[in-house]
């Protein structure tokens, strides 16, 4: 395979990757909502089990943040609003 070859599959390779490439919400802390109200909004607005919301609790209790929900920004749009209108902290990065 040539130099040139080799260049077109990289920038294949990277043209996928960008194509896949998906938003996230990012959930953050904040010192007014309980453990009880983030987690049953992550259950409601991302689908999220009550083990999976409870974690991710946890995760925004410690870290600061937490990517809560991935996917395209049309399905993540309605959901960051639902967590923003129940007081939350969020945006799509």
């Amino acid at each position: 395979m040539t130099t040139k070859g080799k260049e077109k599959v990289l920038e294949d390779i990277l043209l996928d990757e960008e194509t896949m490439r998906q938003n996230e919400i990012v959930l953050y802390n904040d010192d007014v909502n309980t453990f009880d109200h983030v987690i049953d909004t992550l259950i409601y607005a991302c689908d999220h089990t009550p083990e999976q919301a409870e974690q991710c609790s946890i995760i925004v209790h410690y870290k600061g943040k937490c990517t809560v929900k991935t996917g395209d920004y049309d399905d993540l749009k309605p959901r960051c609003t639902m967590l923003l209108e129940a007081g939350l902290s969020a945006e799509i990065v």
